[in-house]
């Protein structure tokens, strides 16, 4: 199925994002996997802004856009429609509207078991108002509240997700968008509550070149600084990219340099929390691999 991505394009040209924004490459690449029979829902992000001015939209499904708090709850009840059987419902939220302001709606519908998918585009920052500091906020790096980078570590979500037990998550990067189709495409046949969680590069936001968002995407995958990986039933399992990155990343350095956001950035730090990263997510994967081997 990967490998038959539909020609059908339901992100129209003209849309209002940045040049090199690849929040909205992740939102073709899910749109196309979800088909025209789809509802998104919006919580205030940068998203609501790339639809374009009313009459006239980008978007070529229905869209709510709804309260930064309420995106989790708005699309429990969208889904929870009879007249809505069979549509898929997805959340597109940023991660100030994940990881902060609607981390307590999207805690209840997971707890409800709502049949949605909840995709958290993460662009590290609440870009949309300035470039404000989120909880995803990444170490030393600079916003416009951490002029000096940020001190302490960021929430880790997928924790927090993943302590809800829900039917599926998986995490993806908008520079494989191959492997974002096809984890979208295997949510969508799930029922009950999904989670993803995309990483998405911003050129104003992280300071670089408009033209390296794909680079600088597989850079943080390759260095350690993202991990890909799908959780279900219990079991982690990781993709192909972050197994060669836990064998041999690539220089943290590399990932680092081209942005501005990290200039004056204590590399060693980050590199110690890095390698701490990818210790957690290596014993996770094995426990729960030997967690399905002994249950069976």
């Amino acid at each position: 199925m990967v490998d038959d991505i539909p020609e059908e394009e339901y992100l129209y040209k003209g849309n209002t994002s940045c040049a090199g924004c690849s929040a909205m490459l992740a939102l073709r690449y899910i749109l196309k996997a979800a088909g025209p029979n789809t509802i998104i829902v919006n919580p205030a992000c940068c998203s609501t802004v790339c639809q374009g001015s009313y009459p006239r939209t980008a978007y070529g499904v229905p869209v709510l856009n709804i309260a930064f708090a309420a995106a989790a709850a708005a699309a429990d009840g969208i889904a929870s429609a009879k007249r809505n059987k069979g549509k898929n419902i997805i959340v597109f939220a940023g991660d100030g509207g994940t990881v902060d302001i609607g981390i307590q709606s999207l805690s209840g519908a997971i707890e409800r078991n709502a049949n949605i998918l909840y995709v958290c585009y993460d662009n590290e920052a609440y870009s949309n108002t300035g470039m404000q500091k989120s909880g995803s906020t990444p170490l030393g790096a600079i916003t416009t509240t951490t002029p000096t980078g940020r001190k302490d570590s960021k929430k880790d979500i997928d924790l927090i997700i993943m302590a809800h037990r829900p039917q599926y998550m998986a995490s993806a990067c908008a520079a494989y968008p191959k492997d974002l189709y096809g984890k979208v495409h295997k949510a969508l046949g799930i029922e009950g509550t999904k989670f993803i969680h995309v990483l998405c590069p911003c050129p104003p936001g992280w300071r670089y070149a408009t033209e390296k968002s794909v680079e600088l995407g597989k850079l943080a995958v390759k260095t350690g600084m993202w991990f890909l990986y799908e959780y279900e039933n219990g079991k982690i399992t990781l993709n192909a990219p972050t197994k060669a990155a836990l064998k041999r990343p690539a220089p943290l350095a590399e990932y680092l340099k081209p942005q501005g956001r990290f200039k004056g950035a204590d590399i060693e730090r980050m590199e110690k929390e890095v390698k701490e990263s990818m210790g957690r997510i290596s014993e996770m994967t094995e426990r729960s691999e030997r967690s399905r081997e002994a249950a069976q």
